[in-house]
């Protein structure tokens, strides 16, 4: 059984147009076909920036709300968002669950290692790895961080200095977009697999806030989803769409995405 977990939530982006990632939220969640869709009642205000983080307060109530509405849920979740944090609850409750043996694939053309005292502009979906390792805004830290050696990033290809710094210095195993499939090599479960749609190539999937060039194809996503074994959880997020000529294509990227989650 798997329940898709929609957490419309915009406020850790940046962008000007942030709220068009609830909709994308929502949009998503009914693309991926799951046997239950739960939507978390997240707030729709600005929030007030706190410690270096946009709308922290309006973050950390979402972060309580989605706890709320994961601690109801029996099945295989796969989170729908919504900005890069919506799956925060659900990578603290897998690593709660399967411990050390939990392995985090986060696929991405960024890698969201800044912290607040490293990204300027405050916006949280710039820090949620960071957090999940044990270095973020305090409020949003898990109770069991993750250790580098559970994450490998995949598809990365516009991260900062500082950003990079932290990967080598942290030992964080790292796979562009021309060595893409090499995440496979050694892969075992537990996994959890995030998936941030900027990772894709923006001429084959536009509705994205921060597109980035020479990305993944859609079909070299849907194809290295497909082969990993146990994946214990998953997300979707980032989708901002724009409603143009394109959206029945990228319709179909979502719900085949999804189903490689799924299966």
């Amino acid at each position: 059984m798997t329940t898709v977990l929609c957490v419309p939530q915009w406020q850790g982006s940046g962008l000007g147009d942030a709220p068009r990632l609830a909709a994308g939220a929502r949009r998503s969640a009914e693309l991926v076909a799951a046997d239950a869709l739960v939507t978390v009642p997240v707030l729709d205000t600005g929030g007030s920036p706190d410690a270096g983080v946009r709308a922290l307060d309006v973050l950390v109530e979402n972060l309580r709300l989605t706890r709320e509405a994961l601690a109801g849920i029996d099945d295989r979740v796969i989170t729908v968002g919504g900005d890069c944090g919506v799956d925060l609850a659900s990578i603290a409750a897998a690593r709660a669950r399967y411990g050390d043996r939990l392995t985090v694939l986060w696929i991405d053309a960024h890698p969201d290692l800044y912290t607040p005292q490293t990204l300027p502009s405050g916006s949280f979906h710039g820090m949620v790895l960071r957090t999940l390792l044990g270095e973020g805004p305090a409020p949003l830290v898990p109770e069991q961080p993750l250790s580098p050696e559970q994450v490998i990033i995949a598809g990365e290809r516009a991260g900062g200095a500082a950003e990079h710094e932290y990967i080598a210095k942290a030992g964080i195993r790292r796979y562009g977009v021309e060595d893409l499939e090499k995440v496979l090599d050694g892969l075992t479960g537990p996994v959890y697999v995030h998936v941030d749609l900027d990772v894709l190539d923006p001429t084959e999937f536009g509705s994205i806030g921060y597109p980035e060039p020479d990305g993944v194809p859609p079909q070299r996503l849907i194809d290295l989803v497909s082969r990993l074994d146990d994946v214990v959880g998953s997300a979707i997020t980032e989708h901002m769409p724009s409603g143009g000529d394109d959206a029945a294509g990228e319709a179909e990227v979502i719900r085949r995405l999804g189903a490689a989650l799924r299966r």
